[in-house]
């Protein structure tokens, strides 16, 4: 695993996508490293708040020089995140967690399902998929994105659209299936192999339930808030059924053994 390191990154674009969500491009040394589902810790500038919030990574540009995070305003530090401009730098650290294995998603037909602010790190994973099938000429997998919205403010359906058939769920009916994500799958009759989720607990406590009874694995990304996002203040457990290294009981750190999970290995 790469050292992580704490530096200055270069906002290269901003702006407001969707009420309180933020879409941010940096110049980064750390984006050579990042692969789907990982994330960075961001240093607000504001001596106060002490603790760099964690964000999972959207997107890594063709070059891999640049890294995109979309993220919610949920506190102070976030809030002052989305006051920056272009130019700007800010302190990072990264790159964090252990993403999502690849090779689980060589299969033929895959299930990307986000809800909320889950669904950006489906982006670079949905990249990330289609750019091994094309790389290595074994047959495009039938890639359906599950995405859970509040409402009809579809932030990243249209990026998403490149790489396979989107499907919609909105809690207040405005597009899409009327409900979450399981009922988008419900409505359209769709089918997997494989299922990797990032989203709010009980959407993922849904799936993983579904996945036991279609008898197929899933990988979650637990959101969880965090404090170091190294591993040292056990600020971020979940219950597992292996023994923590670290802790010597069925607790896993969700910022360095994970985010991401096999559903099977959590209790959630």
């Amino acid at each position: 695993m790469a050292q992580k390191k704490k530096v200055s990154a270069v906002i290269t674009a901003h702006k407001e996508i969707a009420p309180n969500i933020f879409d941010m491009w940096m110049r980064t040394e750390l984006a050579g490293e990042a692969k789907a589902g990982q994330f960075i810790a961001v240093y607000p500038k504001n001596a106060s708040t002490l603790l760099p919030r964690p964000i999972s990574i959207c997107e890594v540009d063709e070059k891999r020089e640049s890294l995109r995070i979309v993220y919610r305003i949920a506190g102070k530090g976030t809030k002052e995140f989305s006051t920056y401009q272009e130019g700007e730098s800010i302190a990072i650290l990264g790159i964090l967690g252990n993403g999502f294995p690849m090779e689980a998603g060589f299969v033929t037909k895959i299930f990307l399902m986000g809800g909320g602010i889950g669904i950006p790190p489906m982006l670079e994973l949905a990249k990330e998929l289609s750019d091994h099938a094309a790389n290595t000429g074994s047959g495009k997998p039938e890639i359906n994105i599950i995405l859970g919205y509040r409402d009809s403010k579809l932030f990243l359906k249209e990026d998403l659209e490149k790489y396979g058939n989107v499907f919609v769920a909105t809690e207040d009916g405005s597009t899409g299936t009327k409900g979450n994500v399981m009922d988008a799958v419900r409505e359209n009759d769709l089918h997997a192999d494989v299922i990797f989720s990032c989203g709010p607990m009980p959407m993922l406590r849904a799936i993983k339930n579904y996945a036991k009874e279609q008898g197929i694995p899933a990988y979650i990304s637990l959101e969880e808030r965090m404090a170091c996002g190294v591993g040292a203040c056990l600020g971020c457990v979940c219950k597992t059924k292996n023994t923590d290294h670290h802790s010597h009981v069925n607790n896993a750190r969700i910022c360095t053994d994970g985010p991401v999970f096999e559903a099977d290995e959590v209790e959630i």
